[in-house]
């Protein structure tokens, strides 16, 4: 199999892997607090990525990676930070939401990542890129309206509201983990998992929330090493095999894998605003792409 061939294929598994985080994280909510549910995604992130990196450095001694050094602090610090808010918010919204609807929602990290990039680091934004960013925002009202009658048209939904405060956090964090993606992978998501997981356990019990039973436990932790920790490992190999603009455009299938998992997984219903909100945003989605 060719480099490309296997580069694509990992950029696929990458959004596979991340979309079965919204069906079965929306199940989980129902017995396990939100901040709770955050914090031991990243948690099993770390941990997973950990055991691979230790096992990665013991018997594969020639592989070479960069460590991050003393000047990636204030990035790294920042990511950790943005990672600890964003997962907050999104299993909070996720509560309220549906699984499809926020699965879709994610896709306006799409938009906040380019318009930061362009405000705060003065990256160039061109047509196609805009005319993304309008479509995807576009699905994203829609998704975000509350009820069908004409004086809830106006009304934008709480969980929608959260769910868009997550991916601008998660648009601020890409943006700082770019500074830094030269670095080790595995280093990466090891501290982002531990530093961000370790965080919001401290909110949840400063809470009060619950902890989770053990059966959960297992469960957040298996699915926070394969959504998060797994996707973002063949995600960053993706990039190194085909770049980042392609590798973004498989990824890019990850929202819609999650709504077609979760209206498979938990029976959610099919309305006009989620086809239509669909079909923009798979349009936006490819124009960002090209």
């Amino acid at each position: 199999m060719s480099k490309t061939n296997k580069s694509i294929i990992f950029a696929i598994l990458a959004a596979a892997l991340y979309a079965i985080s919204t069906p079965v994280s929306k199940l989980l909510l129902q017995n396990v607090p939100p901040t709770m549910v955050a914090a031991f995604l990243y948690l099993g992130a770390g941990v997973g990525m950990g055991v691979m990196m230790l096992g990665r450095n013991r018997f594969r001694k020639g592989v070479k990676e960069e460590w991050l050094t003393c000047a990636d602090i204030p990035y790294a610090a920042a990511m950790i930070v943005l990672d600890i808010v964003a997962p907050i918010l999104m299993m909070y919204g996720l509560r309220i939401n549906s699984a499809a609807n926020t699965a879709l929602l994610n896709n306006f990290e799409i938009v906040a990542t380019a318009l930061i990039a362009l405000l705060f680091f003065r990256e160039k934004v061109g047509k196609r890129l805009w005319m993304a960013i309008a479509l995807v925002t576009v699905a994203s009202i829609l998704l975000s309206l509350e009820g069908s009658s004409a004086a809830d048209a106006l009304r934008f939904s709480k969980g929608s509201l959260l769910v868009l405060g997550a991916t601008v956090c998660w648009g601020l964090e890409n943006n700082c983990t770019r500074r830094i993606a030269d670095k080790d992978p595995m280093e990466i998501v090891t501290v982002k998992g531990f530093g961000s997981g370790l965080g919001a356990l401290c909110i949840a019990l400063s809470l009060g929330e619950a902890f989770p039973m053990w059966r959960h436990l297992v469960i957040l932790l298996m699915l926070g090493f394969v959504a998060y920790g797994l996707s973002i490992f063949f995600y960053t190999h993706a990039q190194r095999g085909i770049g980042a603009a392609k590798t973004s455009t498989y990824y890019a299938l990850a929202p819609f894998i999650g709504a077609f998992l979760s209206v498979v997984i938990l029976g959610e219903p099919i309305g006009w605003i989620l086809i239509v909100a669909t079909i923009v945003m798979a349009v936006g989605c490819w124009l960002a792409g090209k």
